[in-house]
């Protein structure tokens, strides 16, 4: 991978090496007004291949995409050309899934609250349900009109406390989560199935996000092979296939240390070599629903100054807002941010950070800042920053408060052309799904 962020820690430079060059960027920044979101095509598919080689001892591995992180037909085309799948939450998605060519049971809908009209889309479309509440069984047969599929997942939550070496960032404890049913419900669900006709259950858990370190996959992998054998040795169903979903985290900070894929893929290994083989369920499937951890780093908000203010501190105002990138305004979410300069300016990407700025955008919320108090080197006006790591959850959650409009997405590829995969927004957009015949021959002379 082109992550050299490990190594420029070591030796005491706190930033991360971008994967555009400044004369790139430059280059790009003549052609897409900023902001816009940038997306490294070789990064993509140096991760796509690292977890399918971490996971590459249990037969039938699949990768299914998160669909929520970065749904772009032009990223999920490239990741279903590196055997990835599609992990979707509702009709929408999996329309977007096919359309990239991802079909059947290489589609898995997980979701919750679902509507009669998602599973109905799911059923269609030959894609994996998971079950999120033993609630749902009666009313995914209501939206199937009796005909379940012979494969089903449930989804499970376990409780209490659920915690691991190096996991971090948990939704909440799983007790306090709304995200799946009991195991009790777990057997339960599965023998309702059963008796429907379903002859395979699976089961499926997401118990943490931005998991740093080694052992949330291994953790919780032990958690659900120890529930897929209840559910085999109670019901007679066989079990097909294990979700670990996602959850496995990255380093957004250059401090912090990215956690290591193979030695999860080995944690993992082991804990399936030691409960489902010996169960005689050696043949069990894994999956995953990475999307933080496989686009994550391979994306970057490009921003602009435009102004510098100075009160009780030092801001720079950049033409991105939280409507464009909205992790940290809500999360308080660090997103490392790297001065790339403009012409003439190239090498102050990797020049000292002298100076503490806080970087705000234009939105009238004053937690519209990407960073606070931040120490960057020198910046001045016309500078272009990228905003790191923000190729999952990013341009994806934008919207259009304060009148903003989202920005375009933009495909660096391996030969070093870029392709704009996403027009920026225009006026006309946000105005679309007005009433036309009242307010558009209002509205029209007044478009820019």
């Amino acid at each position: 991978m082109k992550d050299g962020t490990a190594e420029m820690y070591k030796a005491g430079v706190r930033t991360k090496r971008p994967f555009v060059s400044p004369e790139q960027l430059f280059e790009l920044a003549d052609r897409f007004p900023t902001p816009f979101y940038l997306y490294d095509e070789a990064g993509m598919r140096s991760r796509a291949q690292a977890l399918q080689e971490a996971f590459g001892w249990n037969e039938g591995f699949k990768e299914y995409f998160a669909v929520k992180a970065l749904p772009n037909p032009a990223v999920i085309s490239l990741l279903a050309e590196m055997g990835c799948g599609c992990d979707c939450a509702n009709e929408v998605e999996l329309a977007l899934a096919e359309a990239c060519g991802v079909t059947g049971d290489d589609i898995v809908l997980s979701s919750n609250d679902t509507r009669d009209a998602d599973f109905a889309a799911a059923a269609k479309a030959g894609a994996l349900i998971n079950l999120d509440a033993l609630e749902l069984v009666d009313d995914c047969e209501r939206a199937l009109e009796g005909r379940l599929p012979e494969e089903m997942m449930l989804r499970i939550n376990p409780g209490g406390v659920f915690g691991s070496a190096g996991a971090a960032h948990f939704i909440g404890e799983p007790g306090n989560s709304k995200f799946g049913m009991t195991e009790d419900q777990a057997v339960k669900a599965a023998q309702q199935l059963t008796g429907h006709g379903v002859r395979k259950i699976d089961v499926h858990a997401l118990l943490a996000s931005n998991a740093q370190g080694q052992g949330y996959y291994p953790a919780l992998a032990r958690l659900l092979f120890s529930t897929a054998m209840r559910i085999h040795e109670e019901t007679g169903a066989a079990v097909s296939r294990v979700d670990l979903s996602g959850g496995v985290g990255i380093a957004y900070d250059p401090r912090a240390s990215s956690p290591n894929i193979r030695e999860i893929g080995q944690g993992v290994r082991q804990a399936f070599e030691e409960i489902l083989m010996p169960a005689g369920l050696g043949d069990v499937r894994l999956m995953c629903e990475l999307g933080r951890w496989m686009t994550g780093p391979c994306g970057v908000l490009v921003t602009r100054v435009l102004h510098e203010k100075r009160t009780y501190r030092d801001y720079l105002g950049v033409d991105a807002c939280a409507a464009n990138l909205m992790r940290p305004a809500i999360y308080g979410a660090y997103h490392h941010i790297t001065v790339m300069g403009q012409p003439g300016r190239e090498h102050v990407w990797n020049s000292p950070a002298t100076r503490r700025y806080s970087v705000v955008g234009g939105l009238c919320e004053n937690s519209d800042q990407f960073a606070s108090d931040r120490m960057l080197p020198e910046a001045k006006v016309g500078d272009l920053l990228l905003i790191q790591d923000a190729g999952a959850h990013g341009h994806a959650m934008g919207y259009n408060y304060n009148g903003r409009l989202r920005s375009a997405e933009v495909l660096l590829h391996a030969d070093g052309s870029c392709e704009l995969i996403r027009r920026a927004e225009t006026a006309a957009d946000y105005f679309a799904t007005l009433d036309v015949t009242r307010w558009w021959p209002r509205l029209k002379p007044q478009l820019p």
